[in-house]
């Protein structure tokens, strides 16, 4: 189980610092068209990167580890329903499993606390 949590906690900070370091590149077309379509500007993105950023590295401090997953859930929350009242179901379902992690990861307990 502890194995299954550090696994968990690795893709899940991996993914925060990912989508984090991609609010600050250049958006494509379709990262353009989506953003917008959620009804997300382009100089709200530097804030949403730092804020993932932030979260990617609160997972990995015990203090911290229950806030991150609490903020990571409200964050895919808060797409999942951008992207309802945009009309965009296909991607509210594709959060699902998203949503799931960081509420396993609660469940799990932070892996490296004795």
């Amino acid at each position: 189980m502890k194995i299954f949590s550090i696994v968990l906690l690795l893709i899940s900070a991996f993914l925060s610092f990912k989508h984090g370091w991609d609010a600050f590149q250049p958006a494509n077309a379709q990262q353009a068209q989506m953003m917008s379509e959620l009804g997300i500007t382009k100089s709200v993105m530097p804030y949403f990167g730092a804020f993932s950023i932030l979260i990617g590295l609160m997972l990995f401090f015990p203090q911290t580890f229950l806030l991150s997953n609490i903020l990571n859930a409200v964050t895919i929350v808060l797409i999942m329903a951008l992207s309802l009242n945009a009309g965009n179901y296909k991607m509210a379902l594709i959060e699902i499993p998203f949503l799931a992690m960081p509420l396993v990861m609660i469940w799990l307990k932070y892996p490296f606390k004795s």
